[in-house]
Parts: C-alpha cells; structure tokens; sequence
C-alpha cells in the first residue's frame, strides 16, 4: 500500500482532543470528516496504517461514483480526505479505554490520550483455519491478503481456500497473472454473488464445492500443496500449489475493550442502538465492527457519518 506514515513524532506531544477514533477505516475515516466539521478536535489511532480492509481489496465495483477502482486507490483517497479535518496517527495501538469525570482516558502504545468522545471503527481481522502448517507457512506460501502479496505469485500456481465474495474477487483478480488459481470452498454451492460466479465460471476458475481443508502442506521450508477432505465421501486428496490465500471469514478487533463496559453480541461485535451508540454513553462505534453490519465500504462510511451526528446532537442535549 502506498501510504505515507503518520507517526507520532516525539516532539508531537498532542494527547487532548474533543474525540478520538480508534480505527483508519472507512467509517473511521467518515466519522473524522463529520465530527471536525461539526466542531469538535479529532484524531484517528490505528495500530496499523491507514486504509482497513478496503485496501486490501483487490476491485472495489460497488462503491457509488466508481465504476471501478483498487482497494489501495480508494482508501488513499479516504485518508487525503480524512487528513484534511483530523491528525492521523499510525502505528499506534489502543490498549483500553477508562470512563473518567470529564470524558476518557484511551490507553495507548503511545501514552494515554484524553477526550469527550470515541469512536470505535477498529473493523475486522481475517480469521485464520486452525489447520497444521497454517502458522508453519505463514510469509512462506501462506498469506490472508492477495492485494499484498498476490503478485509474488506471478507465473505460478495458488489455491484460494474460501469462496464467498473476497475469496471470488481474490481468485478472479489474481486470474489475471497466477499460472493457475483454484478455489476451495466448505460448503455444498458457490457462496458469492451471481456476478462471480459469471465471472468464475467465464474464466474457468475450478470451484471445489463441499471440502474441508486439513492441512496446507510443505517441504519444510515453503508451500507445496493443499490437503482437503471431501465432505461427502470422506476422501482426501492434495492439490499441489505455490501459494495459499486464505479467505474464510472475519473477527472483530474488539480485545481491548475489556473491562470498558462496552457491550459484546456473542461473537464479539459491539452493540449498537439506530444512531450507533454503544452502552457506554459517549462511546460510539460505526462499520464492520458493529454487530449485524454488513460488511460493505458504503455501509461503513455511512455508519461513520451517523456516529459523528449522533454525538454531536447529544453533545448538544447535553448542555
């Protein structure tokens, strides 16, 4: 990704806003536009850098006023936007968050900051399989972004183990220069839109339908292969690869929040009410980290500008 750092100088001595957001998604980002242009002083933490998972997509077709346009491009255009209300700060981890007489204390990697609000838009996380050689081969074959790490590949041969949406468009992109790429997917049918399965079955992408990967399998010191488990037969057969991308679904980066008071549903995600309030009054939470979100770049933007309104209007009852 081509994003310019914004670390915390050490001359950068900051800690006090109006609201901190902990999170340079695309809802972080959306909430960081609103919340400044409604008044308040903003900055957005990430432990990472700046973009979420909407960098990491390969195509993004689905996000009004672009016919089409890369993951990469799309975030960086968030974060200009974004950095023109807000300090971003990258690389900075948030630890917990403590309810104090005057607002929050959000305990970092980077000191403790302080502030009215929050806003929490960390996202999700790519869950991993659990299956021997999976932590074996990770950066040696195995990877969870193909946008990072896909053409390496180039010329060679992948397995995409996961066959909802991300691991259609990971497959369907990385078509484009891999040798050859094959999906794996658990259940019994396609588990992606109409449109890629068109376009899977068009470019005659095999779909292993009903298999249960076992084990990704190496010589020790790189991939070679991916073992699975035919779930109806119970036969086991490997598929010899250069590269694995995993694609089976998503966690919430909620682990901080223990001890916060902020409510979890049973997997995790934070429960919000209709204007995105969290049980914790002045803690807001907007995109994929809220539960029953649907997962989408235009959802997420709009749940950031419905946090920053809805903290604005009860700033305002509040006085």
């Amino acid at each position: 990704m081509e994003f310019n750092l914004h670390a915390v100088s050490s001359q950068e001595k900051e800690r006090d806003f109006d609201v901190v957001i902990v999170g340079a998604g695309a809802a972080g980002f959306s909430a960081a536009v609103y919340a400044a242009r409604s008044g308040f002083s903003v900055v957005i933490l990430d432990k990472s850098v700046a973009g979420g998972l909407t960098a990491e997509a390969p195509l993004v077709e689905n996000y009004l006023g672009f016919k089409s346009i890369v993951g990469s491009e799309l975030a960086k255009l968030f974060s200009d936007h974004a950095a023109n209300y807000a300090k971003i700060r990258e690389g900075v981890e948030v630890r917990s968050i403590k309810k104090t007489a005057s607002g929050f204390d959000i305990e970092t990697s980077d000191d403790i900051y302080h502030a009215k609000y929050v806003v929490i838009t960390t996202g999700t996380t790519h869950k991993h399989l659990g299956v021997k050689g999976e932590s074996e081969y990770f950066g040696k074959g195995t990877s969870y972004c193909s946008t990072c790490d896909g053409y390496l590949f180039k010329g060679k041969r992948v397995v995409v183990i996961g066959g909802g949406n991300s691991g259609a468009i990971a497959a369907i992109s990385m078509s484009e220069y891999v040798k050859d790429v094959t999906i794996i997917e658990y259940m019994p049918k396609y588990m992606c839109e109409n449109a890629y399965v068109q376009e899977i079955k068009s470019r005659k992408i095999p779909y292993i339908m009903n298999a249960q990967v076992t084990e990704i399998v190496g010589d020790g010191k790189k991939v070679t292969g991916v073992r699975y488990k035919d779930r109806t037969s119970g036969e086991e057969k490997v598929i010899e690869t250069d590269g694995v991308f995993v694609y089976v679904g998503l966690i919430p980066q909620t682990s901080f929040l223990k001890d916060s008071g902020v409510k979890l549903d049973e997997r995790g995600y934070i429960v919000v009410d209709s204007r995105q309030r969290t049980s914790v009054p002045g803690i807001y939470a907007a995109g994929d980290v809220t539960s029953g979100s649907f997962a989408q770049i235009a959802s997420a933007v709009g749940d950031g500008c419905k946090a920053a309104l809805s903290m604005y209007s009860d700033s305002i009852s509040r006085k």
